[in-house]
């Protein structure tokens, strides 16, 4: 049986409510079949990429042209410095990123809470996990 999401799971990955899943799915956004209602998940992997495309932070802070494809916009939340080393926090979206610089990059780049920055993740390994 092909993966399929129920409408509280589909909203809760899409980031809207469980009213606008079934608001898109009268609209003929999205399909819902069976009771209790599910959503196939090559379904709701499409309408995910199109709504990212549809994002007003998209069109709102547009990056630079970089061979990473893994970018993540969003607001620095904390910053703790020591003599050389800066942990520097993210919140994109419902995700939350650290990363690890220099403090001399970090005192470069301004970085404070509240700085709007986007997070460049280019690696050779990327581990997939399932619930």
């Amino acid at each position: 049986m092909p993966p399929h999401f129920r409408v509280s799971e589909a909203a809760a990955l899409l980031g809207v409510s469980n009213d606008t899943v079934r608001r898109w799915a009268e609209a003929g956004r999205l399909t819902l079949s069976g009771s209790p209602a599910v959503i196939l998940g090559a379904e709701l992997a499409a309408l995910a990429q199109q709504l990212a495309g549809e994002s007003p932070l998209a069109a709102a802070f547009p990056t630079s042209r970089a061979s990473a494809r893994n970018r993540l916009t969003g607001i620095v939340t904390r910053v703790v410095k020591d003599g050389v080393m800066a942990q520097v926090e993210m919140q994109a979206g419902p995700f939350r990123l650290v990363s690890l610089m220099s403090r001399e990059a970090a005192d470069e780049l301004g970085l404070e809470p509240g700085t709007l920055a986007t997070a460049s993740v280019k690696a050779t390994t990327v581990v997939v996990e399932l619930p």
